[in-house]
């Protein structure tokens, strides 16, 4: 699967705003510092992601984004694709009859990509942006993290 910058920046972007808004606009300066991403690219990302309704701008002094729903309501997915970052895992272009091989024909593994990039979607889908905030993705990625937390709990009886 190909998953650029753009796709990963403007989820951590989002995931950044959903945490520090508490109802009042974030700049994305703020947002540029705390997440160490050029400012410029984040003026880009959001352009989009206003285009494509998950963020609403404030105007003025104080002003900066908010996001245009609650975190419980913005999916992975959704941020990903306003960015026009496609889930693709095939070399095929992606709803085209053809293959990507010399004849325009499939490659025999061409359906076990094309599943499992259909399996990143769901996945994605079923991911929100609280999910992300209140860290309910840990898995056994997350098997450091829990160690990192329960050591001073550890420490201190």
């Amino acid at each position: 699967m190909k998953l650029s910058t753009k796709g990963r920046y403007a989820v951590m972007a989002m995931a950044d705003l959903a945490s520090h808004a508490n109802r009042k606009p974030i700049s994305l300066a703020e947002v540029a510092e705390r997440q160490d991403i050029s400012l410029s690219y984040l003026e880009q990302l959001f352009g989009k992601l206003r285009k494509g309704g998950l963020v609403k701008s404030v105007r003025g002094p104080g002003g900066g984004y908010l996001l245009s729903r609650p975190a419980t309501e913005l999916r992975v997915s959704d941020i990903i694709m306003a960015v026009d970052e496609p889930i693709q895992t095939t070399r095929c272009k992606p709803g085209s009859p053809e293959g990507c091989r010399v004849d325009k024909s499939r490659c025999l593994t061409h359906d076990l990509w094309e599943e499992l990039g259909n399996q990143i979607y769901l996945f994605l889908s079923s991911v929100s942006l609280a999910d992300i905030c209140e860290r309910r993705l840990l898995g056994t990625s997350g098997e450091q993290y829990r160690r990192e937390q329960l050591a001073p709990v550890a420490a201190a009886q």
